[in-house]
């Protein structure tokens, strides 16, 4: 489906079959001189066909036009090396410079064993990282990233977008802003009616980085644009970016109280955890769950858990080459606010 959004801006459907996802958002922007991409799809045949239906019927030449990845996750950059062509700029964050420059699948899928053995999630289940679609549908290797900063600008056409850094979501996520027309082009940063998935990129004994505390920081950055309108990587537009905003910080706060009563007295893992997580799908069991969505639900725990150990609320333990994480104390997340 090809939806106008604003003169010479197109919003451009692309298939992810048998995904709950159903689709990415791909933007067309229409230039003088070059055109601009937003986002890709995964590297599967459907949106292979997709995109280049839309490409012939927007009438977009390739060797004038340039790509803006959001984010290296597959389904936002699966189709770079298809699309990319010699004298293309191909936009992204530092952290998908660095994958795409290394060997082919990233070093994004370097930690994985080890997060998946310090989860837990190894000694319960048949797992495999041919089980996750972001793997399994992502690009090939391809080099030539131009590497963007926050607050650099990128002209096409009637736009002026200025970058935007949003991490939490990925740790490259950028997002584009145009000022003067008030439009936030947001990737998976902030979607309308879906949560965006946060997990840890790094084993979960030796992270260093907080990603839910850094996602809960981008929000707050965003709700301070002027914006009347944001462009989502998947499903409908969002019209009032402060009401998501505090939407998605009730979700995080309502999460980690979860985490917490979960935990209770008891020492857990990252997946004991996550199985005990309530969860908006349409399976009642966790033995029910995809290899797909129990990988994604662990890395969901793993991340407030994480987030829970840098603010000093929970404590962890390597036994066996398993992470275990234990209440500090027994206040919740209200009474710590009250005290």
């Amino acid at each position: 489906m090809i939806e106008p959004i604003f003169e010479d801006l197109y919003r451009v459907e692309i298939p992810l079959p048998k995904n709950p996802l159903k689709a990415t958002n791909s933007y067309f922007i229409r230039g003088d001189e070059r055109n601009l991409i937003i986002d890709t799809g995964f590297n599967r045949q459907e949106c292979r066909e997709a995109m280049d239906e839309a490409i012939k019927e927007l009438g977009f030449s390739l060797e004038k036009t340039d790509l803006f990845i959001t984010h290296l996750h597959g389904d936002h950059s699966g189709l770079v090396s298809y699309i990319a062509r010699p004298g293309m700029t191909i936009w992204g964050g530092h952290y998908h410079a660095l994958c795409a420059a290394l060997a082919e699948k990233g070093p994004q899928w370097s930690y994985f064993n080890d997060l998946m053995t310090e989860s837990g999630l190894y000694a319960t289940e048949k797992i495999t990282l041919e089980s996750h679609p972001g793997y399994k549908f992502s690009a090939p290797s391809f080099s030539g990233i131009q590497t963007v900063e926050d607050g650099d600008l990128i002209n096409v056409g009637r736009y002026t977008f200025r970058c935007v850094k949003t991490p939490g979501h990925a740790p490259d996520h950028i997002c584009l802003y145009e000022q003067e027309k008030k439009l936030f082009i947001c990737g998976d940063h902030i979607l309308k009616k879906i949560t965006p998935n946060i997990t840890v990129w790094g084993a979960p004994w030796t992270i260093e980085r907080d990603y839910l505390g850094e996602y809960l920081q981008s929000l707050e950055k965003s709700a301070e644009l002027d914006v009347v309108l944001a462009l989502p990587g998947h499903r409908g537009v969002i019209e009032n970016i402060r009401e998501r905003v505090d939407e998605l910080k009730e979700h995080h706060r309502v999460r980690l109280q979860e985490t917490l009563d979960i935990l209770g007295d008891k020492e857990l893992t990252g997946v004991m955890v996550a199985s005990r997580m309530h969860w908006d799908l349409s399976f009642n069991l966790w033995e029910e769950f995809p290899p797909a969505q129990k990988i994604f639900a662990t890395g969901e725990a793993l991340a407030h858990l994480t987030h829970l150990a840098f603010t000093g609320t929970v404590d962890r333990e390597l036994k066996n080459g398993i992470v275990y994480y234990k209440k500090i104390n027994n206040y919740s997340l209200t009474e710590r606010s009250e005290n």
